[in-house]
């Protein structure tokens, strides 16, 4: 990982397409947290015999997950016949495509799904059928989010604009104070509005989080249109032909509505929780004074580990730390990666955070938007 560059070409994770950051921040050096922590992973992995990708179970995994999704689209397109059936297919079908995003697309986005480039470039493709592009989100994610972690100004993923704050550096406007009521209905558009706003917006100015990125051509550009394409026929026109187009419209905005509201959670959780840190470039220096594998554990928090439901449907996301440090890695070992990563934490001093359950994250969620829109003091966490 690079401390630091000025004009950087950063390669495309999903595609291998350019996008350049200016400016990018710097981090301090590594004192040895990083380099043990590989090699307990390494010899993790020599001494079980196990592939850090290409796992058979993922191969199920989403073999299941897709059934899941399919099955839950078949019924609610042809068998549902009145609103007690067409409740539970949309809440069922909201949170199958919400675990694509977690499981499928996400490892495949990170190259943690396979050491095959293609293998990893279809999966990463399925968010595309979701609506999204898995173009502008690997860049989004991959580059910025694990790159700038909870940096206000840098970390695009708490930045809600003049909707919310996240960040104890953000501006806070006066309706904040009731942001830990209405932003959990926000979170739910929030599919709807990178379905049909964000990516085309980003395509059209060629930025993303505020950074310049290459717009997709070629192959990139056919991904991006045909998977808008095929998401609008699946969504919208093709069940269009059995059923009146105010109540298809209904049903998509509901069913998005369930997976934005599910993605959003689960996305929040780790970081934007009492326990997680925001720190600060040093105002001399411009650095973070940590390096960037500490910075990924100071503001980030797991939850909900002994959850096995929990982190099947989540795709090891509630292992945030494990996933922030070992992104390449697939989902399914972080269970057993995680008390390599605390007894790391330990050895080197590193404050290493858990929620010891969903609901747990989610009062702290709750507590942290609550104390956000209500402390007007600019924090030094």
């Amino acid at each position: 990982m690079a401390t630091a560059a000025t004009a950087e070409t950063i390669a495309h994770p999903a595609c291998g397409s350019p996008a350049r950051i200016t400016d990018r921040l710097k981090f301090g050096g590594d004192e040895g947290f990083q380099r043990e922590l590989r090699r307990k992973v390494d010899k993790y992995f020599q001494s079980t015999g196990k592939g850090r990708r290409d796992c058979p179970q993922m191969y199920l995994k989403t073999a299941i997950i897709l059934a899941w999704a399919i099955v839950s689209y078949w019924l609610l397109l042809f068998a549902a016949s009145a609103w007690w059936l067409t409740l539970p297919l949309v809440i069922s079908l909201g949170m199958a495509l919400a675990a694509i995003g977690f499981n499928i697309q996400h490892d495949g986005s990170h190259s943690a799904y396979s050491r095959h480039r293609w293998i990893n470039r279809l999966m990463a493709s399925t968010l595309d059928l979701l609506g999204g592009s898995s173009y502008m989100w690997a860049f989004k994610h991959n580059t910025v989010h694990h790159t700038y972690p909870n940096i206000t100004g840098y970390d695009d993923d708490i930045n809600l604009g003049i909707f919310g704050r996240l960040s104890p550096h953000a501006k806070q406007f006066g309706f904040h104070k009731f942001q830990h009521l209405y932003l959990w209905i926000l979170y739910g558009f929030v599919s709807i509005k990178w379905q049909l706003y964000d990516d085309f917006r980003d395509v059209v100015i060629g930025k993303n989080c505020g950074y310049p990125v290459s717009r997709p051509r070629g192959w990139d550009l056919a991904g991006f249109v045909s998977g808008k394409t095929v998401f609008f026929v699946l969504a919208l026109l093709l069940p269009m032909f059995w059923h009146p187009a105010w109540l298809v419209l209904t049903v998509y905005m509901a069913t998005s509505f369930v997976q934005g509201l599910v993605s959003s959670m689960v996305f929040q959780l780790p970081h934007c929780v009492e326990e997680a840190a925001f720190p600060m470039p040093d105002g001399i220096t411009g650095r973070i004074g940590n390096s960037w594998a500490v910075h990924q554990i100071e503001t980030t928090v797991d939850y909900g580990r002994g959850n096995r439901l929990l982190t099947w449907f989540v795709g090891g996301l509630n292992f945030q730390i494990e996933h922030h440090l070992l992104p390449q890695i697939c989902h399914v070992h972080y269970p057993d990666l995680a008390p390599l990563v605390a007894e790391t934490c330990q050895e080197f001093g590193l404050s290493y955070k858990t929620n010891r359950s969903f609901v747990t994250a989610l009062r702290s969620h709750y507590r942290w938007l609550k104390h956000m829109g209500t402390d007007e003091r600019t924090l030094s966490r």
